[in-house]
């Protein structure tokens, strides 16, 4: 029979294992209760999909996303207004978002790279919107074609028409813990850009670990270092899995006050600017993990398995959640 530890004493046992040597606490300015709710946003749909060659029809994208509107899930990203050209996984966005079912309690974001993709997602009633730039200059050029000062002054008309239509604003920084073409990626430099993002009016930064390299002491050290000139509560982990680190770098994240973490159903994903990056951690892995560990998060995980079998079958893949393929005998 398996027993069910409090959070904070399950952090303890984590951080007893990362560092046996330690009496006092690795991070102790935040500290949370085990009645602490942890909002999930699937990106499954739009990151997890963006990857796959062969086009997947616009109905199978709406049923997963109406799958996973029933899950108790707050916030789908559920594609992108990029030119085919670039992305034509998702060259029917408009189809998509004008077809799905909105669950009153989610909302159904879109990522945006300038000004006309976000006056095509006006067009089908968005309510929030997700930019996206990179702590590394590299990775930055590789993936839109400018410089990380370049990205600012992109979004400056982007913004401007986002908040005059009363539209929310995410903002995505990639490669927080490593570049597939810089390789180190500085602190000061991850922190310097998620600030400009606030600054500009994004109302939460999400930090990507983009090609699945972090660590948990690497994740511990970077929070440590960008925590004390951010607010923890506008921040988002988003963590891919390439070496599997993902779950315990997500326990890291709650132990230093994060309480937004991005997922994607079975493990979609990957990045198509940054070569072996796997897929996200899987959505139905981070739920076992946080309600196992006293997190509350609204979402029911026995359908979330389900969608994620329903889209690997589609896909001909194999499930990328240990959880999903564990409790596959018992849906």
């Amino acid at each position: 029979m398996f027993s069910f530890y409090p959070l904070q004493m399950s952090l303890q046992v984590f951080k007893n294992i990362l560092h046996p040597n330690r009496t006092k606490p690795v991070y102790t300015a935040l500290r949370y209760s085990s009645s602490d709710f942890v909002k999930i946003v699937e990106v499954g749909p739009r990151d997890g999909l963006q990857n796959i060659k062969n086009i997947i029809p616009t109905d199978v994208k709406v049923e997963l996303i109406n799958r996973l509107s029933q899950t108790g899930l707050r916030a789908i990203e559920s594609t992108s207004f990029v030119s085919p050209k670039w992305v034509p996984q998702l060259a029917d966005g408009k189809e998509v978002m004008a077809k799905i079912s909105r669950n009153p309690i989610c909302v159904y974001p879109v990522l945006v790279p300038n000004l006309k993709g976000l006056e095509s997602a006006l067009k089908c009633d968005v309510t929030e919107i997700g930019i996206f730039t990179a702590a590394s200059e590299a990775f930055c050029k590789k993936n839109t074609n400018c410089s990380i000062e370049e990205s600012f002054e992109r979004f400056v008309p982007t913004i401007e028409l986002a908040k005059e239509n009363n539209v929310a604003i995410r903002g995505y920084v990639s490669c927080i813990a490593g570049c597939p073409y810089q390789g180190e990626v500085s602190h000061a430099t991850v922190a310097d850009v998620s600030q400009k993002l606030l600054e500009i009016g994004c109302s939460e930064i999400s930090l990507g670990d983009t090609i699945g390299v972090g660590t948990p002491g690497k994740i511990r050290h970077l929070l440590q270092s960008i925590l004390p000139h951010l607010p923890v509560k506008q921040l988002a982990l988003h963590m891919h899995d390439t070496y599997g680190q993902a779950v315990a770098n997500v326990f890291v994240g709650l132990d230093h006050g994060i309480r937004v973490f991005d997922s994607s159903v079975s493990g979609l994903g990957g990045c198509p600017y940054a070569r072996g990056a796997s897929g996200n951690v899987a959505t139905e892995d981070l739920l076992y993990m946080l309600h196992d560990s006293g997190c509350e998060t609204g979402v029911d995980i026995k359908k979330v398995i389900e969608t994620g079998h329903f889209i690997s079958n589609y896909l001909d893949r194999v499930n990328g959640s240990k959880v999903g393929i564990a409790k596959a005998p018992q849906i």
